[in-house]
């Protein structure tokens, strides 16, 4: 399979609208995990990603009158900004259908590059089945964002260069993966020149379609994915580039949200540059592969596939970003409700750096605090941290792993509510637009009265909603009904150990 792609990628034609990228050393990262390190720098292509090379590659090559009529791709990213570009570059008329939670940042560089925008639905199926009726109706050519030969030939040019850029011996190659074409391509290429060298995918926790793929030796489709690195939310790999994936991928390798963030510091740390979440996939997944292996003083390589970065991300990005660099701790430590109390406390941890600390008054004999604790490099880790505080007789709940407890409870600490019966708690997805946070209280009805409600937005395109209603248990089914009818992606959590501590206390369960 490998071979007849070789001299696809050789002729592929992409230097119209592409570089060829630099092969950056990272310097901080070699030093702190005794490798050497190497970024492959997509993000400094026009578009800011890969994504041009396989659009160009796959337009050239359409006839004269597939031309004439033009293109259309349905895409909320990356790939919109590269058919944009690659239609520009050659003439011809390009259509892009977008979500309409796209960010305007990327809907506007889109329509700078002389493309017609069309918004449509809230996903990206809504956006595909639109393109579709184009497509009938003027007789436009799909241009798919990653399940083609020409488009995976593109991609493989980003291998192509690596392979002449560093000759030495290279023990892995680190690529992010969403539909394929990317790993596909470069998989292809280095596999046939030179198979010693390990190739290795990297994909987020929930978004994991070829690690699942290749669990069952089939493609598979994942029942849904998450939505913070959506650059490579794929329900399910593509079908050209799951041949060449099957065998010729050595493994995927699956990381966390918050072990991205960290990713993205790393990437700034280095280069200066801020990567998108899938941009700095590669990085993610090649320090967790150091820290298993135990390797030292190989030559490793990953591709920085991306910098379209909505800014208003970047306040979550560095809010997570201690904890994925297990550099925080985040805990709940109940403490005696009595004078003293906190000093004796604060003691205990030994001049540690407290980067968070949250408290209300209790008329009980004791009290939950929320706190964020600073991990040294080289010193006691977070097991033993928490040892520590236990023997030092502190009740202590390790949240540092609570997705809940660091996107909603942290905002919330001190709201007990004893006088609130049969509160039923649920944490929610939907999509971020002008006026979404009112369809969605619009929806809710008024059947059930709202008893905790902490919604925050960080620029992507879901926003999340922490929610609890005073819910009787013989009308739980009822009410989950209603969500059903709403439609928002939903999941009940009345029993999240967070939530009991600081926010549930005396609510009746």
């Amino acid at each position: 399979m490998p071979q007849r792609y070789i001299k696809k990628i050789l002729d592929a034609r992409v230097y119209d609208v592409a570089i060829e990228s630099p092969l950056t050393h990272a310097r901080n990262l070699s030093r702190r995990f005794d490798n050497h390190i190497m970024l492959k720098r997509e993000d400094l292509q026009p578009v800011f990603s890969f994504k041009c090379r396989g659009a160009y590659n796959r337009i050239a090559q359409l006839s004269d009158e597939q031309k004439k009529k033009g293109v259309i791709c349905a895409s909320a990213g990356n790939h919109a900004q590269g058919v944009a570009l690659a239609a520009k570059e050659l003439g011809i008329r390009a259509v892009i259908v977008m979500p309409r939670t796209t960010p305007d940042i990327k809907v506007m560089s889109v329509r700078d590059r002389g493309a017609k925008v069309v918004l449509k639905g809230d996903a990206f199926d809504e956006a595909a089945a639109e393109a579709q009726k184009w497509i009938e109706k003027e007789g436009l050519t799909y241009i798919p964002p990653y399940d083609n030969p020409d488009v995976i030939a593109g991609q493989g040019t980003v291998a192509m260069e690596l392979m002449w850029q560093f000759s030495r011996p290279l023990h892995a190659v680190f690529v992010p993966v969403g539909g394929g074409g990317l790993m596909a391509g470069m998989a292809a290429y280095i596999k046939y020149l030179r198979p010693e060298i390990k190739v290795i995918g990297v994909e987020p926790e929930d978004s994991n379609c070829l690690q699942a793929a290749l669990a069952a030796g089939d493609r598979v489709v994942l029942d849904e994915v998450g939505i913070f690195v959506d650059g490579v939310a794929v329900k399910q790999i593509g079908e050209c580039t799951w041949e060449i994936c099957k065998d010729h991928v050595d493994e995927v390798i699956t990381v966390s949200v918050d072990e991205v963030c960290a990713a993205i510091k790393d990437v700034f740390e280095d280069t200066r540059s801020i990567a998108e979440p899938a941009g700095a996939l590669s990085v993610a997944g090649m320090k967790r592969y150091i820290q298993r292996e135990g390797i030292e003083g190989e030559n490793l390589a990953g591709v920085l596939s991306g910098a379209n970065m909505n800014f208003d991300r970047l306040r979550y990005i560095s809010e997570r970003t201690e904890v994925g660099e297990q550099r925080e701790a985040i805990l709940a430590v109940t403490i005696p409700e009595r004078p003293g109390s906190f000093r004796s406390f604060i003691k205990a941890l030994h001049k540690r750096s407290i980067t968070e600390f949250n408290y209300r008054y209790s008329d009980g004999e004791e009290a939950k605090i929320f706190v964020g604790i600073k991990i040294q490099a080289g010193g006691l880790g977070r097991d033993e941290l928490v040892q520590e505080l236990r023997e030092a007789g502190y009740p202590v709940l390790d949240l540092t792993d609570s997705d809940i407890a660091k996107q909603h409870i942290r905002h919330m600490v001190g709201g007990h509510a004893p006088e609130v019966s049969n509160e039923k708690v649920f944490q929610f997805e939907f999509p971020e637009r002008p006026g979404a946070l009112l369809k969605f209280l619009m929806s809710l009805g008024t059947r059930w009265n709202i008893s905790m409600f902490h919604y925050r937005n960080h620029g992507a395109a879901y926003s999340r909603v922490l929610m609890g209603a005073q819910v009787d248990s013989d009308e739980f089914e009822d009410f989950c009904e209603m969500l059903d009818k709403i439609g928002f992606r939903y999941e009940h959590v009345t029993d999240n150990e967070a939530y009991r501590m600081f926010l549930g206390k005396g609510n009746g369960h």
